[in-house]
Order: C-alpha cells, then sequence, then structure tokens
C-alpha cells in the first residue's frame, strides 16, 4: 500500500479559481505512479509481435490478399512467374520512354524492354529525376493486411529520392517476401533497425477540403506492382496402363 494521502485543499472563502487548480496540481504531482518506468528491462513487452498460426497459412491465399489490398488503392497489379517477369515488367513499363533502377535490380528484369535505362549512382537531382518517366525497384517486404510495399535504401530498393520523383513506380515483389500482417514486416524490419526505410500503400494521392482527390502529390500518379509468384506445379496426367500378361499354357489350348 501507497503511504500517499490525498491532500487536494478544499475552496475555501478568498481562494482564487487559479489558486485551487495550482494547488490540485501541485498534489496530483505528488501522486507516485503505477506505470513508472525507468529501466529498459521494465518495459512491457506483451504486444503482439507476429501471428505465427496465421503467416502459416496458404501462401496463396495471402498473396491474393495482397492483390485485394493493393487494388482497393488503385494500384496495377501483375502476376507473374520468374520465366515471364522481363514481359511482365515490360508491361509495366508501356508507354515510358525512360527509366531509372538502382544499381543492384538485375539486367534480365529488363530483358524485354526497349527504354532508356539508366543506373542511378546517387549524382541525379529533382529536376533530372523529375525528367525520367519511371523508376523500377524491387521490395524488402509486402504486408497483405494493408497492401504496403517497404522499400529499404540498398541497392535493390534504392534511395527515397528515386522512388518519389518518377510518376510511374513499378515495384517487383517476389512470393517469399509476402507476409500476412504488420507485426512479422516490423520483425523483418529489425534485420536492418537503422536503415532509412520507405513504406507505400497505393499511389500518391491527397484531398481538399472538399474531398476533391488529387493525384500525384507526394509521388508517382501510377503503381504497378509485378507479383513473381512460383512456378505452378504440374498437372497429373493419365494413369498408365496395366502392363499386360502372356497368356498362361492353359489360356491358349
Amino acid at each position: 500500500m501507497s503511504a500517499w494521502q490525498d491532500t487536494r485543499p478544499s475552496r475555501v472563502a478568498g481562494m482564487s479559481a487559479r489558486d485551487e487548480i495550482l494547488a490540485r496540481l501541485r498534489s496530483a504531482l505528488e501522486v507516485p505512479r503505477r506505470d513508472e518506468v525507468t529501466e529498459p528491462g521494465d518495459v512491457p513487452r506483451t504486444y503482439q509481435r507476429a501471428d505465427d498460426r496465421a503467416e502459416g497459412s496458404d501462401p496463396a491465399k495471402i498473396r491474393q490478399l495482397l492483390v485485394k489490398r493493393l487494388e482497393d488503392y488503385t494500384a496495377t497489379v501483375h502476376r507473374t512467374t520468374e520465366a515471364g517477369l522481363p514481359e511482365a515488367v515490360a508491361a509495366a513499363l508501356e508507354g515510358a520512354a525512360s527509366v531509372i533502377v538502382p544499381p543492384g535490380v538485375p539486367e534480365a528484369w529488363l530483358a524485354s524492354s526497349d527504354l532508356s535505362v539508366t543506373r542511378d549512382d546517387g549524382t541525379a537531382g529533382p529536376r533530372a529525376l523529375d525528367r525520367i518517366d519511371a523508376v523500377l525497384t524491387g521490395c524488402h517486404t509486402a504486408i497483405a493486411t494493408t497492401g504496403t510495399i517497404m522499400l529499404r535504401s540498398d541497392d535493390l530498393s534504392g534511395r527515397r529520392a528515386i522512388s518519389l520523383l518518377p510518376d510511374l513506380h513499378v515495384i517487383v515483389v517476389q512470393a517469399d517476401q509476402i507476409v500476412l500482417g504488420v507485426p512479422r514486416g516490423i520483425e523483418r524490419m529489425g534485420e536492418d533497425p537503422t536503415a532509412p526505410w520507405t513504406m507505400i500503400s497505393g499511389p500518391s494521392a491527397t484531398s481538399d477540403i472538399e474531398l476533391s482527390r488529387v493525384e500525384g502529390v507526394h509521388g508517382p500518379r501510377r503503381l504497378h506492382i509485378v507479383i513473381v509468384e512460383p512456378e505452378p506445379e504440374p498437372e497429373p496426367g493419365p494413369a498408365p496402363d496395366a502392363p499386360k500378361t502372356a497368356p498362361t499354357s492353359q489360356e491358349t489350348s
């Protein structure tokens, strides 16, 4: 039991409202805090980190949920396999004449694209980036529940500026980069907690006080997501015919 006693002053004749309020504040500040945290070990750690049971559900259903959320945000989704990735990237970049890519983007991703490619070396400023039609990046994590694509500032996702200034952003998402919920996404961010992170949920859009939607104010107006899914399992063929046995001597007589 705390030894603290309620000593809040009572209103008496001649005491102003200001004095009463200040006296009550002084008394309240003397109350011991039940939730006081003084050491890192005292911080409660009961919050949800990841729902392992849900995360272990059918990966195809998790990918489908991501597609639904992305389409809700008016993003365009292309679903393909590794073999069809160059064609899917070319389709996503259709209409663009130039594209900038981070240094770690594989050449194979652009094998079917016929446009001017710039490998970002960090020297292009805002005006130069604004003259480029599109940007192609990879990603670090995609959260299906919220439809959020998480970019880490590395050789595959690039620096933040290149994902903000071109009008079209194409992001390649591998199947093993897709998680179900935010806790698992935050857990994956813990792999590099000091890195700059960019979280994207749909194309850039905002609304004014009259709720008029304006796109492209804070980033690309168009967002295309290319999801690379596993190769489909081959369908089982017809069962082979049973081998014919040679007739017995009784059958031939």
